[in-house]
Order: C-alpha cells, then structure tokens, then sequence
C-alpha cells in the first residue's frame, strides 16, 4: 500500500509468532515509516490533476487517449489500451487469446494471485510451474514441463520487474499456444536483445497500482500488435457498447446503443484523472529509474560480500526494472526465521516484505487437481525478502535499511 501504519512495537502479545530474540528489536529509529515502494508525486501531477478537474471531463476521454498514445511509444507497441487494472489486463487479454472453460493456464507459483485468477475468472484451470533458480521466473524448461493438450495460453511474469526471455519461450511452445506476458512489475525494463517491456508482439499487461513504476493509484493496460485485438478489447473495457461516453459527447447526434451489442462486455475502463497522473509520471520515467538503480546499487553493493546472502540476476542491470529488490539466504538467515527478520526490521520502521506465498499452497488453488512439486519455488518462498525500493527514497534510506539488515544478521 501507498500508507502503512507506523510499525512501533513487535511483541508476542500482538503478535504471537514472534520470539523474544526478535522482540529484542523493537526500538524505532525512524520517525516515519519507510514503505517498501510508495510513489514519488510533485506539483505537476498536482497541476495535472486540477486541469483535468476544471475541463469538466474526468471520465475516459482525451487524457486517455492521450495518455494510451504516450505509453505505446514508450513500450514500443502500436497499440494500447488503459484498463482499470493489471487484473483486468490479464483477464481480456486471456479472453482475447481464446482461453474457455476446461482450458489450461501454465503460470508460476511465485506471483500475486492476479495472475492466476484471471485464469479461474474465464473458467480455466491455473497450472503452476516453477521458476529458474537466478531469475525467479519462468525458462522454457519448466512451462514445457507443465504442457498438456488442453494447454491454451503461458503467463509469462516479469517477477519483481526482470525481463523474461519470452522470444525463447515462443520457440519453446507450440504456435496455438498464446503467451500473456504479467508486467506488472516490468515497466521499464528490457528483454535480452534490448527492446523495451512490451514490444515483443505479445499482449503485454501493466500495472498502475499504488506502489508501482508508474504510479496512478490504481489502473492498468495491455500493449498490443494486433489492431483487431486492441479494438476488441478497447470495447469489451466499457461494456461492448458500439460507442464509448466521449465519443457520444464530441459526437451530439449518436446514440447510446445505436446497434445491438453483440459481446458481453465489462466495467473496466480507465479515466482522464488517471490519465493525468499517468502522463506526468511516465515523463518522469528517467529520473524514477535512475533513482531505483541507485537504491539497488547501494543494497548491491553494501551486502554482496555477506555469504548467507543471494541475489536475482542482474538486479542493478537494464533487463531489470526494479520494481521489488528481493534477496534471499542461501541456507537459512543467520540468528533468527525469515518471519522474525522482516517483523523486526518492520519495527525499526522499515518496511521490509515478502513476496510472495506461493499460489499452489493456497486454499483457493487446490480443488482444481493435485499440483506436482516445485522444489526451487518452496525453498525460495522459504527465503525471499524483500528490501524496500521506490522513486520517493533516498540514498540515506538505503543506506539506513543496510547497516540494520547487516546488524541483525551479522
């Protein structure tokens, strides 16, 4: 979230899963707490919001468009469609793709449940695979060990923002099978040949969300090559209607339902606010990464010369985004459990995480069939942290966040 609360005190009354070692740390040292990704907002997203306030049009409408055009140019796609979230890319692009009832959707286990449940909102079945060792995504190797013939689509997830080598993963695939590519993480990032996030001709979906790259509260959007798909889609977003509220309003003498719809369409439109925001910040795109890129230097650096731990590949490098800074223990964190790590350094008013719990432990997950193992998934949400990392921090943030993760596991 944007706002956490203050964390000022960890004791096993609150919270009962936490030792007295780690109830040791439990004196504040920052007055405000550091939230692991909360966005950078100045006058000119100000100024940007009140313009489109006093043009008395906040619904979608010109800053949308405005706002679609931008990005496209940025992500390197001749199309995009702004959506009200990640979720909702994900869900119309799977539906576009073709994915029904009683199909297949190869995910990993290690991502938010948004990826796996626009699979179940369509009526398909998730399958989770693992992910490789060094980049905690998915490698051709393990989808294909999850192909069946009722496989329909592959989500290929730019974890924590590194860029997925998807053109390796088509040649892996057979060519009825669509890849949807979770960048929600990814903005900014480039694949292995150096284009951009969003350029590969697959439907690439990005998230807007609160602690994000680029940041307009909520929202998302779909980056597409194919035309007939952005405009299918462009519709479905609001209800399928013939013509959207801004074309009724430049165009007085058409009508609300001109023609009979014809597809069952959604709720799932974006706005001009929004688009206000999102304008501002993708200008600013350059200083956010530069900002992430030395936060992620400092953690790099001030920590690679502690054995328990371990990196994502290339996490200071241009394939990556730096939307999450995750580490890991290569054989368990020294002195005290992960759990107890994170709560302690959340008592400090740090606002370390862990993500994620794997999806093939859940509840919600199981009925579908029984899921096969995935070693290097379980031992890395055994081990996973995640440091705080945002375009709001500084380099004494950083460097504050290293000398108490070193203090505590020194």
């Amino acid at each position: 979230m944007v706002v956490e609360p203050v964390a000022r005190r960890y004791d096993r009354i609150r919270h009962p899963g936490i030792t007295r070692r780690a109830a040791v740390y439990t004196q504040v040292m920052r007055t405000s707490y550091l939230a692991f990704g909360r966005p950078n907002f100045s006058d000119e997203e100000e100024q940007a919001l009140v313009r489109v306030l006093r043009s008395g049009w906040v619904g979608m409408g010109p800053e949308t468009l405005a706002f679609e055009r931008e990005l496209a140019d940025f992500v390197g796609a001749p199309h995009v469609v702004t959506v009200n979230s990640c979720t909702s890319a994900l869900f119309l692009s799977l539906l576009a793709a073709g994915v029904r009832q009683g199909d297949e959707v190869i995910c990993p286990s290690l991502t938010w449940c948004s990826t796996a449940n626009a699979a179940l909102y369509l009526g398909a079945r998730p399958v989770f695979c693992d992910v490789d060792e060094e980049t905690l995504c998915v490698s051709p190797e393990s989808v294909a060990a999850r192909l069946s013939s009722r496989t329909r689509a592959v989500m290929a997830v730019h974890f924590a923002g590194y860029a997925v080598d998807v053109a390796a993963l088509r040649r892996a695939l057979p060519p009825e099978i669509a890849i949807v590519e979770d960048a929600a993480h990814a903005l900014g990032a480039r694949y292995p040949d150096g284009s951009p996030v969003g350029s590969s001709r697959n439907p690439v979906c990005f998230s807007f969300y609160a602690n994000k790259n680029l940041s307009t509260a909520e929202g998302g959007a779909i980056a597409f090559f194919d035309r007939d798909a952005a405009e299918r889609v462009a519709s479905l977003r609001q209800h399928a209607l013939p013509i959207d509220a801004w074309k009724r309003f430049t165009q007085p003498k058409s009508l609300l339902l001109s023609g009979a719809l014809e597809d069952l369409g959604y709720k799932m439109n974006y706005t001009d606010l929004q688009a206000a925001l999102g304008r501002v910040q993708l200008r600013r795109q350059g200083e956010f990464a530069a900002t992430r890129s030395e936060v992620a230097r400092v953690y790099f650096e001030a920590l690679k010369d502690l054995k328990p731990v371990r990196f994502q590949r290339d996490c200071t490098g241009e394939r990556h985004a730096r939307h999450l800074f995750v580490i890991r223990a290569r054989q368990g964190w020294p002195g005290m459990a992960r759990d107890e790590l994170v709560a302690a350094l959340r008592a400090k008013n740090l606002g370390a995480s862990v993500h994620y719990a794997p999806l093939h432990r859940m509840p919600l997950y199981a009925p579908a069939a029984p899921h096969p193992p995935l070693p290097v998934t379980e031992e890395v949400a055994a081990s996973i942290l995640t440091l705080p990392i945002g375009a709001a921090m500084s380099r004494e943030d950083a460097l504050e966040v290293v000398r108490e993760l070193r203090t505590l596991i020194a």
